[in-house]
């Protein structure tokens, strides 16, 4: 069963309360998400440590009840 972009929105805010959170359904399926995270915990880390923890705030559904998620992550400016 797909996810709904709400559902991952509100995984990402649960463990980042301060984040910008910007979802788009990319395909229509809602298998398919773009997700532009913008928070102040990733102020210093690598991209890859900031993906990481987008991923861990998703609690393991990534890569199976959410098929793609195309990153951009950022802490504000």
């Amino acid at each position: 069963m797909p996810m709904a972009a709400e559902e991952i929105e509100a995984m990402i805010r649960a463990e980042m309360p301060d984040a910008e959170v910007e979802i788009t359904d990319l395909a229509g399926d809602g298998d398919h998400y773009a997700a532009k995270v913008v928070s102040e915990k990733f102020r210093g880390m690598p991209r890859v440590k900031q993906h990481q923890a987008v991923y861990a705030a998703l609690k393991g559904k990534m890569g199976g009840t959410l098929h793609a998620l195309q990153l951009t992550t950022a802490a504000p400016e």
